[in-house]
């Protein structure tokens, strides 16, 4: 009888004294997995990104180098066509050697805008072209008279110095102008100036070939 109360003291005392230590080191081992539990939240987060997720500092400046550049050539392209003024040229619509010195221009840089009309003569009496000075067709430039198959190098020798002038004129149609080429074939011809008062002057002289 007295060894099976000694049991159940025993047995009662034990339970008492694994409830304490349970009851004392649980709050200790909480606080520990919640600690650890952090930790590694915080290493997870600094781990390394995959390769979609990495950014390179160098990438990111050499693209924005490239988008730098682009934007310049953009601006530097704008900028240019913005300094080429437009060619209206006047023409009558079966002239064919037209054609060929607005094609002239084209490869020189201009931009060009092509008015066919019957009634050309019109046209020059408009823009005070004197008589003797006239040719087949009549292009206004940035506010200049360019009559006939004036050289672009002229155009834009013009357009630089910017006389106080009307224009300049190639009378007539003299072989080898441009848009009058014929082979090797080249005949001398005159770059005249003329102003509001048709005062008339030399600007280029081109000799045969």
């Amino acid at each position: 009888m007295l060894y099976k109360q000694f049991i159940c003291w025993c047995q009662h005392w034990c339970q008492q004294w694994l409830r304490s230590i349970v009851v004392s080191i649980a709050p200790k081992v909480l606080v520990t997995i919640c600690l650890t539990a952090g930790v590694l939240g915080i290493l997870g987060s600094n781990a390394p990104m995959s390769h979609a997720q990495v950014v390179s500092p160098t990438s990111v400046v050499l693209n924005t180098q490239v988008v730098s550049i682009n934007r310049h050539i953009q601006n530097h392209h704008t900028a240019l066509k913005a300094t080429v003024p437009n060619v209206t040229v006047y023409r009558s619509p079966d002239c064919r050697c037209c054609g060929g010195w607005i094609n002239h221009l084209k490869a020189h840089g201009f931009e060009i805008k092509d008015f066919p009309t019957p009634d050309i003569e019109a046209v020059k009496q408009k823009y005070n072209v004197p008589d003797n000075l006239a040719s087949c067709h009549t292009a206004i430039i940035d506010g200049y008279v360019v009559e006939g198959h004036v050289p672009a190098l002229d155009v834009k020798r013009l357009l630089q110095e910017k006389p106080h002038w009307v224009g300049l004129s190639v009378p007539q149609m003299p072989v080898g102008t441009p848009g009058m080429e014929m082979g090797n074939q080249k005949d001398p011809f005159t770059v005249f100036s003329f102003d509001n008062k048709s005062t008339v002057g030399v600007f280029n002289r081109y000799p045969s070939s």
